[in-house]
């Protein structure tokens, strides 16, 4: 596993190229009051570099990447969004439901392979098939 540097805090990378990713951004900043996350397009490869995670991850999921070094891909950040969020933490509920949280991996996978993204490297709409599953690094 790579060696990760820590977030100084939780920091959501995303793709700054899709229109879905950008929309949910623009999102998740209103809802951030207490500007508590830090956002970086995984195009912004100085910024990207220092968390050690792989381009074609990026390209394939949003990565929430938190000040203690665990890192969450795909539908498994959005309940740790939630919990982040003030006044957020209602959404957080559903995925400790039996089966939400594969099933909200699975429409992750599948959004996120529709839409369209072009890294250096891969064809365009080329994206790992398997999204999601946080990992934690230490």
């Amino acid at each position: 596993m790579p060696a990760r540097t820590e977030a100084p805090s939780p920091t959501l990378i995303y793709d700054g190229e899709c229109g879905i990713c950008r929309r949910a951004v623009e999102l998740l900043r209103g809802w951030d009051r207490e500007r508590r996350l830090r956002f970086i397009p995984f195009q912004d490869e100085a910024a990207v570099r220092r968390f050690g995670l792989a381009l074609p991850a990026l390209a394939a999921a949003m990565h929430l990447v938190l000040p203690d070094g665990r890192v969450f891909a795909g539908a498994d950040a959005v309940p740790e969004l939630g919990r982040l969020l003030p006044g957020k933490r209602w959404w957080t509920w559903g995925f400790a439901l039996p089966g939400v949280r594969p099933l909200a991996r699975r429409v992750y996978a599948r959004i996120a392979r529709a839409r369209r993204c072009a890294v250096r490297g891969l064809p365009v709409g080329d994206v790992p098939e398997q999204i999601g599953g946080g990992r934690r690094s230490r």
